[in-house]
């Protein structure tokens, strides 16, 4: 079991809700963290964009990540959302068996 740290951003409380919510409800992650808000800059087709949004941190596991990207960018209203995963090299012991367990199928 490889645990993953995937981040996301939404633009607004509504989707980052409705991800968490249908991603823990399918097993395809153990925890999901809803940051506050954070202004984002970024260049879009060319030109310098702003945007408040709604960071997420989403615990799961390499097995999950492939449905669990697919699900994401179904649910997201962005045509390329940031989907981000770290891998997780060191954890307490339990909380990782515990994400392992809460992801499994």
């Amino acid at each position: 079991m490889e645990p993953l740290l995937l981040i996301s951003n939404c633009p607004d409380e509504a989707v980052a809700n409705a991800i968490a919510l249908a991603v823990i409800e399918e097993k395809l992650a153990a925890c999901v963290n809803l940051l506050p808000r954070v202004q984002s800059v970024y260049r879009w087709q060319g030109a310098v964009e702003s945007a408040s949004e709604v960071p997420l941190l989403i615990k799961t596991t390499a097995g999950r990540y492939a449905a669990l990207e697919a699900r994401i960018r179904e649910l997201h209203p962005y045509a390329v959302p940031e989907i981000i995963a770290v891998p997780i090299s060191r954890g307490l012991p339990a909380y990782l068996d515990w994400l392992a367990e809460e992801t499994q199928p």
